[in-house]
């Protein structure tokens, strides 16, 4: 069976969403080679159908051996964190241009990028590939910036190229849902701003589709109706009505990621405790549905909130309880 598949790389695959693409591919009968920066990152997707290789993309020539013999790539390691632009470059930008020298090198056919909605700014209406990219935040910018040298570097190299900006993607295991399972979920606004969002669910089965059709061309997707941050949170306690929320106003969570920033260099690991979440957070950013997945010929599992989110609590409920 495996023979009969393109080999596919995953990068970022032990990150929330890489392991569900890679549960995906695992399931559908191909044999992924999986991308990780150390052996533990493995644990969650250790037992899936697929091959590992660790490297990282920092070093060049760890992506050697990573693209040896690889059809198609889904790149979705980064650095997902709001943090300066000289601090994500090496990550996000060098790191993928990197990476995408590496598959030229390779004769790799298709490389689909992950990239963000977050290259927008406060948008009144709603968003297109044609609407003008307009980023507030280092993390807009250098996403911006790299899907531009990507594209060039893949046309003269004769590499199919995608990439998907994505919305918030939620599932059991984002952040939304983790504060949640530890007791509080501490919000940076009032939430009367429109954003879209996307289960994971959907969130790989759009990016696999991308590898597979080789998709080219650069868009922003989501489900079927964006929604505000308010109403999402109103889903969630429909069906978890003892969650524990705390609404904080922008000013005050401006204040004080701006006062615990300096420290935040302290953290082993990044984290999202930033100014620039704040911002992200309080946008209105609603994409027009039905882009990218009229080309695939696509339907969503979860066209809107009102299906995903049930869906996530009854999985979560299924975790706690197993």
């Amino acid at each position: 069976m495996h023979r009969s598949k393109p080999k596919v790389l995953v990068t970022g695959a032990s990150g929330f969403i890489g392991a569900e693409v890679s549960r995906q591919l695992s399931g559908l009968g191909y044999h992924p080679r999986l991308m990780i920066r150390r052996p533990l990152q493995e644990l969650r997707i250790h037992h899936l159908d697929a091959e590992f290789v660790q490297a990282d993309l920092t070093d060049p020539k760890s992506l050697v051996q990573a693209v040896k013999g690889v059809d198609c790539i889904i790149h979705l390691g980064a650095r997902a964190t709001f943090e300066s632009y000289y601090t994500l470059r090496p990550f996000i930008l060098e790191g993928s241009l990197a990476l995408m020298e590496a598959a030229a090198e390779a004769a790799v056919k298709t490389f689909v990028y992950s990239s963000s909605l977050l290259i927008y700014g406060d948008c009144p209406d709603e968003v297109d590939s044609a609407t003008p990219a307009k980023p507030v935040l280092d993390y807009g910018r250098i996403k911006l910036e790299t899907e531009k040298r990507l594209a060039r570097e893949a046309a003269l190299a004769g590499v199919t190229f995608g990439a998907v900006r994505l919305p918030h993607v939620y599932g059991s295991m984002d952040l939304y849902f983790q504060q949640l399972r530890s007791g509080l979920l501490i919000l940076p606004g009032r939430g009367r701003n429109t954003f879209t969002h996307l289960h994971i669910a959907d969130t790989a089965r759009i990016l696999i589709a991308c590898a597979e059709q080789g998709y080219e061309g650069i868009s922003p997707v989501g489900d079927d109706l964006p929604a505000t941050w308010a109403e999402f949170l109103r889903v969630v306690k429909l069906h978890l009505p003892k969650a524990r929320v705390l609404a904080l106003p922008q000013w005050l969570a401006l204040t004080t990621t701006a006062a615990i920033t300096p420290f935040r260099r302290f953290r082993p690991h990044p984290g999202l405790e930033t100014p620039g979440a704040v911002r992200s957070y309080n946008c209105n950013i609603a994409v027009k549905p039905g882009l990218v997945w009229k080309d695939l010929g696509l339907s969503l599992l979860f066209p809107t909130i009102h299906e995903g989110v049930p869906a996530v609590l009854k999985e979560w409920q299924e975790q706690v309880t197993s």
